[in-house]
């Protein structure tokens, strides 16, 4: 089977975002990554491609110090080596794009830990940055939160791969990279265990 046999025809693609607050219309995007998967011969998801951007606060932007202190984020620190957020939404739309169509999928879909907050702020963004071409849905997504709520009967994150044998380092959260990568491998791991329990496709 096909990667674009196995969720319709949509393309996932993991995401995480460390942001200025939870408003995406008016708080700054600092941060987005993302990991796009691939099938392996044998039916099993595995992550592949990462994309990752630091962003620098739009104009005008709201910056929250609760979220600054939570997130440990200085958005005027230098040695971050932020972009524009039109120049990292345009790059992530065009990897994904390419990604997408390597699959040979028909859209992306973002899958994301509480995914309709990172789904926000990577459309708010996108609609600022006048992209014209965004590959990912605009209101379809997956949430481990979710999905892992049903197989593993964790919802944090750190719980759920710790759940699913995933190594998770806390000292490290907060990291869009690093989120990322760890939501990535609790996807697959859940619809890969899927498979072998008998769900759809069967394991042959």
């Amino acid at each position: 089977m096909a990667l674009n046999q196995r969720f319709r025809g949509y393309f996932p693609v993991i995401i995480d975002v460390e942001t200025a607050g939870f408003n995406a219309t008016t708080d700054a995007l600092l941060e987005v990554a993302a990991v796009t998967v691939k099938m392996l011969p044998n039916g099993e998801l595995e992550p592949d491609q990462t994309f990752h951007y630091h962003i620098e606060p739009f104009a005008g932007a709201n910056l929250e110090p609760a979220a600054l202190e939570f997130n440990g984020i200085d958005p005027h620190c230098a040695l971050r080596g932020a972009i524009s957020e039109q120049d990292a939404m345009k790059e992530l739309c065009k990897g994904v794009r390419k990604a997408q169509k390597k699959a040979e999928c028909q859209r992306s879909v973002i899958v994301a830990h509480n995914a309709s907050f990172d789904q926000g702020f990577i459309n708010a963004a996108c609609q600022r940055s006048d992209v014209k071409r965004t590959p990912f849905h605009p209101f379809v997504s997956f949430d481990t939160t979710t999905l892992a709520g049903l197989a593993l009967g964790q919802t944090v994150l750190v719980k759920a791969c710790e759940a699913a044998d995933i190594a998770f380092d806390q000292r490290e959260a907060h990291s869009a990279l690093y989120d990322a990568q760890r939501t990535a491998e609790l996807f697959c791991h859940i619809v890969n265990k899927w498979r072998t329990l008998g769900g759809w496709p069967p394991a042959s």
